[in-house]
């Protein structure tokens, strides 16, 4: 826990931290499903599903659907603005807060889902899965994805062609080889990502969306360890 979201990173840190994410976020999109008829995780369902409803012009339709678009845009853009100011600063929480944001976004959707109208929740929680898509995608150099199962999948497909692929004999040929690490890692994010579906879809009727509750201390969890450091040393001024 002490390692997962510190400043210095390692491609094992990344992929065990990604790992997590991908079952956290598969709990949240299929919880806020459950709950509210609509998954938070992807954008292509989201806007395949606005341009159905787009000529309805049903604001009650149009309203949901437009509410995680733009929250999961937001979303990625607060993690931006995020981990870009603490690296100016020089801290150490970089990753961590945005994850911290997450974790109040997500405990804000399981506490206020029956106070908020429907697109406000659906807003909540899809503005804490574009916090957590842009943060693993900023600290893998944009290698890795949790809520992007339509690119992993891909990836997936792409180890796969490489295994089926025959090499030339010509000696200037470039060996085409799967990556059995690469595949393995992939496969894994998107059992996580299942399970972790499944896991909600089995404790929903027990725990509505008050799951998201647990989701959100284990993120806590992650982020306290760089975020304590950072409040122990004042910032260092940027550099001119």
């Amino acid at each position: 826990m002490r390692t997962l979201a510190a400043r210095e990173r390692t491609e094992t840190a990344n992929w065990r931290l990604a790992a997590l994410l991908a079952f956290i976020a598969g709990m949240a999109d299929v919880s806020g499903y459950l709950s509210l008829g609509q998954f938070t995780a992807h954008m292509s369902g989201v806007v395949a599903t606005l341009a159905l409803r787009a000529p309805l012009s049903s604001l009650t339709l149009l309203a949901p659907v437009l509410s995680a678009l733009l929250s999961f845009t937001f979303g990625s853009a607060m993690t931006a603005l995020l981990v870009n100011w603490v690296r100016q600063h020089h801290g150490e929480s970089e990753y961590a807060l945005p994850l911290l944001l997450e974790s109040a976004a997500l405990f804000s959707a399981a506490l206020l889902a029956h106070r908020l109208p429907p697109w406000a929740v659906i807003g909540l929680l899809a503005f804490s899965m574009g916090l957590q898509n842009a943060t693993i995608s900023k600290l893998s150099n944009k290698e890795i994805r949790t809520t992007h199962v339509t690119g992993m999948v891909t990836d997936i497909g792409i180890e796969l062609g490489r295994a089926l692929y025959r090499n030339g004999s010509a000696a200037t040929s470039t060996p085409i080889n799967m990556r059995p690490r690469h595949l393995a890692l992939l496969l894994l994010l998107v059992g996580l990502f299942f399970a972790g579906g499944c896991l909600a879809a089995s404790l929903f009727h027990l725990t509505g969306l008050w799951l998201l509750a647990s989701l959100s201390l284990l993120l806590i969890l992650i982020a306290i360890f760089p975020i304590t450091r950072d409040l122990r040393h004042t910032y260092v001024p940027p550099q001119a």
